[in-house]
Order: structure tokens, then sequence, then C-alpha cells
């Protein structure tokens, strides 16, 4: 990604910082979110490729119109994105690349849903477009969990209220609950929004072998939440975020790219029973809420 394109969500300071630390060798953003002298390239290479996804999409539709095999795309990238805000790097991330592909094309007269499936919240991408009513922004996460963010009544402010959607799951919570979520909740918040555009913030570390959260979710549960998500917007792209066990983190982007290429792939037994029904029932009131305004 270029810089201008870097700016369109984060700050001109926060850019030259993380530069300047790559240039001196690498150092530490934050006590959990360390550089090496190219990080900051590779930051750039990650919002770069979601950026080049959308591109090649764009002109596919726009040649051919959008059909299973020229809408969807997923992007393998690293260093993940959704924790940084306009202001500063954190949680493992130094740019947000979902939050600056929305950005490209919200300035561009599109309508653009973010859903993110992370465990962690996605704090930066929320802060991002907390105001604003052309992009949606929904996330199931683990509650509470860092950043200490993703309550259910964060729901955005100004223009943008509405236009943010939390469904906090308790630990323990599986692809049972967190499929529910989106049929009951996102799904619908969704539909009303009526997005030219999904972009999926695929974080795999809900997996139950994840040694940094307590959710329970499989990786054939990560295909389900795509299927379901894919069918709301005439484009997907789908972004690899959080993950820490390399074994799930594989199987979860096995399912998720046979989703994504319409196969059925399941690599292990989706989850089921768990805790975190009410907090999903809670959430659909509150979205209803909107649907009514």
């Amino acid at each position: 990604a270029e810089r201008d394109e870097l700016e369109l969500v984060h700050s001109a300071a926060m850019i030259d910082r993380v530069s300047a630390i790559a240039e001196h060798g690498g150092g530490h953003l934050d006590a959990d979110t360390a550089m090496g002298p190219a990080s900051f390239d590779a930051a750039r290479l990650a919002a770069g490729a979601v950026l080049s996804a959308v591109e090649q999409l764009a002109a596919g539709t726009e040649s051919s119109g959008p059909a299973r095999g020229d809408s969807e795309a997923y992007c393998l990238v690293r260093p993940p994105g959704h924790h940084a805000t306009p202001s500063t790097s954190m949680g493992f991330c130094l740019f947000n690349s979902v939050a600056v592909a929305a950005a490209l094309l919200a300035a561009d007269g599109q309508r653009v849903a973010i859903v993110d499936v992370d465990a962690h919240h996605g704090n930066g991408t929320q802060d991002v477009f907390w105001d604003r009513d052309d992009v949606l922004y929904a996330s199931i996460h683990q509650y509470p969990l860092y950043p200490g963010t993703g309550a259910l009544g964060e729901r955005g402010a100004g223009a943008g209220e509405g236009c943010t959607v939390n469904v906090p799951l308790p630990p323990g919570a599986t692809g049972n609950t967190a499929r529910a979520a989106l049929d009951e909740v996102i799904v619908p918040a969704v539909e009303r929004f009526a997005p030219d555009w999904m972009l999926i913030s695929a974080g795999y570390d809900g997996h139950r072998a994840d040694p940094l959260t307590g959710l329970g979710y499989s990786a054939s549960d990560y295909g389900d939440f795509v299927r379901r998500l894919m069918a709301l917007a005439p484009r997907t792209v789908a972004v690899l975020e959080g993950g820490y066990d390399l074994d799930a983190t594989r199987a979860s982007s096995y399912a998720v790219a046979g989703a994504l290429l319409g196969l059925d792939l399941h690599p292990e037994p989706a989850s089921g029973a768990g805790p975190g029904m009410e907090v999903v029932e809670a959430a659909a009131r509150l979205s209803a809420l909107d649907g009514n305004r």
C-alpha cells in the first residue's frame, strides 16, 4: 500500500513512527507488538495485498458481472491488522489492512460491510468507522478479553449509530452460538445495510486449540461462517487476522478457502452446545431496534 492509501485510515505520525523503528533495526511499538527491520514493508505489503484483491475483483465483475470464481478472494497476510487504530499500532498489528481497503472503497461510493470473527475484538476497525454510515462493522468475539472493547452497547455514534454491531460471547462459547449470532443478529443487520462488498476479518484464534483464548470453535465452523457471509454481498474478501495454533490455523484456512470456492469442506466436526445464547438474544433485540427505525 502507498502512503496516501494508509493515510485514509492512519495518522501521518503513526506511519512515521512505524517507519522509523524499522529503519533503526526494529524494536517494540508496545509490550505486545514487536518489529524487525522488514516489518514496515511487510505491513505495507499486507495492506497492499488486500487492495490488490479488491482491485482485481472490481475489474472482474465490471467486465463480466459477479460470478462464483471471480467475486471472492482470500488474503493470507501477516502482520494482522484489526487492532491498529487511526493513531496507534497495537496487539501485533501495525496497519489496519481491512480498514484501509474499506476506506478506499467507501471513498469510491461503495457500501462495505466488515464482519470480524477473530476471538479478539477489532477495536481498531471499530474506531476507524465509529461515526460513519457507509461502512458497517460487526464483530463476534470473546468478552472480556484483550483489548477490553466490544461490549454489547458499543453501537457507533452520530451518523454511524447502529452501524457498529457487537456480539460479545463468554469463554466456552462454540460455533453453535456464533452461528446463532450470525443468523439472528449479524446477517439481518448486513441485509438491511445492503453492502456492495463483504470484508471478513478471518481470525482463527477462536479455535478450541488456540492458546490465547477460551472459545470452542472448530475449523469447520469458520467455513460455515464464511458461507453465511459471502451470500450477503456481490463480492467477498476474507483477510487473515489472528490465529496462534498453527495446525488449527491451517485447518481453518482450508475450510475458509473451500467455502470461498463453493466447496463444503469439513476438516473436523462442527462444534455445538456451549454458553452465550443469552448474549445473542440481547444483541438481537438491540439490532431489531435499528431495523424498526
